[in-house]
């Protein structure tokens, strides 16, 4: 809603100018903000006299309003003027009046721009970024879109199509943060956003998507049920097929991740033979070192091996499968997930939210654990990083924390300790 140094407008809540000090200005009353509002959803462009009039008054408008018009211009340029704005925002022409305002001082047109934005990086893969910009984009609203002048005629459909757009914005949101593994935050903060839209099928599915990553299958299931129902009752349809897709992989699907995780390593259907010699090596690699890497093809065994020893040591551990994950910057949150931590009471001193690792980092501390991170290949670059930043500081806080990784780091595995 800002840019630095000049005069500022928002309509997304209340209609408000703010100074370049960041005063607000008093613009008058429901005419002279609703005629301002106008304006400004039209920034740098020419409003006709006809349409500002039909928005203002409505199609039957009394005779006169075109001279009520020419009034509340005049009070409303001198109102702006009270902003300190050097020269004359609010000009006549021939077609009509026009703000001379930047449109990104505009917190409606700044909402848009980085609401594209936002969806572009989204399709790019870029999750960390795509959820920056699509969360600044709904920082700028400060209540529903043209709450003080909701009754002027112009207001009511267009205050509607900004809150759909409030919506689409929240759902592209939510879906960069399931790429970055956050299926635990949302799981408890998407069903009120549902019960505040019943109706948005695409909400449905997150929810859904965010109960099942956080190892709440028959919980995800349900919601489709309760949709299904809803629709039915309401608009008289079946699910879409993409809400369906949704329900179909989930009944297909196997544990998640989550549940795999939260219940340490995946159980095993068959036995595991022939392989002595190298799980004893890996076991004497763990019992002298705090990274051992697992390298080799695929489909040779490291995930069984990794599971094996895993399962046959001492004390907690944790199963992380990385396959499912799209960006690297995700895996400290997939991390957390996995571990159980909580932003509540885990640093109360810490005034402010801490990053994914500095929150894996304190969670950590004084906690013996074994990490298992499996399917790397694809995040290598990230969890490399991610492994040495969490080896550094559990030299201090938690020396008996250890990861076996398949394929953490291949660069580093001889210094830690690897095998092939």
């Amino acid at each position: 809603m800002e840019t630095e140094g000049g005069v500022r407008f928002g309509v997304l809540g209340a209609v408000g100018v703010w100074s370049a000090d960041g005063e607000p200005v008093a613009v008058g009353g429901p005419q002279l903000r609703a005629l301002l509002a106008m304006l400004l959803l039209h920034a740098g462009q020419t409003v006709g006299v006809p349409r500002l009039v039909e928005g203002l008054y409505g199609p039957q408008a009394p005779s006169g309003a075109a001279h009520a018009l020419q009034s509340q211009v005049s009070r409303l340029r001198r109102r702006l003027g009270a902003a300190g704005e050097a020269g004359d925002l609010l000009q006549f022409g021939p077609a009509g009046y026009r703000l001379l305002v930047d449109p990104d001082d505009v917190d409606v047109h700044r909402f848009e721009r980085l609401a594209g934005e936002g969806r572009h990086v989204l399709a790019a893969g870029d999750h960390g970024g795509a959820a920056r910009l699509l969360g600044e984009a709904l920082g700028l609203w400060r209540g529903p879109a043209l709450a003080d002048v909701i009754d002027a005629p112009f207001a009511g459909e267009r205050a509607a199509r900004l809150e759909e757009s409030r919506v689409a914005v929240l759902e592209d949101l939510v879906e960069a943060r399931l790429a970055r593994g956050e299926h635990r935050d949302l799981a408890a903060e998407l069903p009120e956003l549902v019960a505040a839209h019943p109706l948005r099928e695409r909400l449905r599915g997150q929810l859904m998507r965010a109960l099942y990553g956080s190892g709440r299958k028959a919980e995800a299931l349900q919601v489709f049920e309760d949709a299904r129902r809803t629709l039915a009752e309401e608009l008289g349809v079946d699910p879409s097929p993409e809400l369906g897709g949704v329900h179909m992989a989930v009944l297909r699907a196997g544990p998640s991740p989550a549940e795999a995780a939260g219940g340490g390593v995946p159980a095993q259907f068959t036995s595991f033979v022939g392989r002595d010699g190298d799980l004893e090596r890996v076991r004497a690699l763990l019992g002298g070192r705090r990274l051992v890497t697992l390298t080799g093809p695929g489909g040779v065994g490291k995930t069984r091996l990794a599971v094996e020893v895993a399962g046959r040591g001492e004390g907690e551990v944790r199963f992380v499968d990385l396959a499912p994950l799209a960006d690297g910057a995700a895996a400290p949150q997939v991390l957390i997930n996995a571990l159980g931590l909580r932003e509540a009471g885990l640093v109360p001193s810490l005034s402010g939210p801490l990053d994914p690792v500095e929150r894996l980092i304190a969670g950590l501390a004084d906690r013996r654990v074994l990490l298992v991170l499996d399917n790397c290949e694809h995040v290598v670059a990230e969890v490399a990083v991610l492994a040495r930043r969490l080896l550094a500081a559990c030299l201090v806080t938690c020396d008996e924390c250890s990861t076996l990784g398949n394929t953490i780091a291949e660069g580093e595995a001889a210094a830690h300790g690897e095998i092939r």
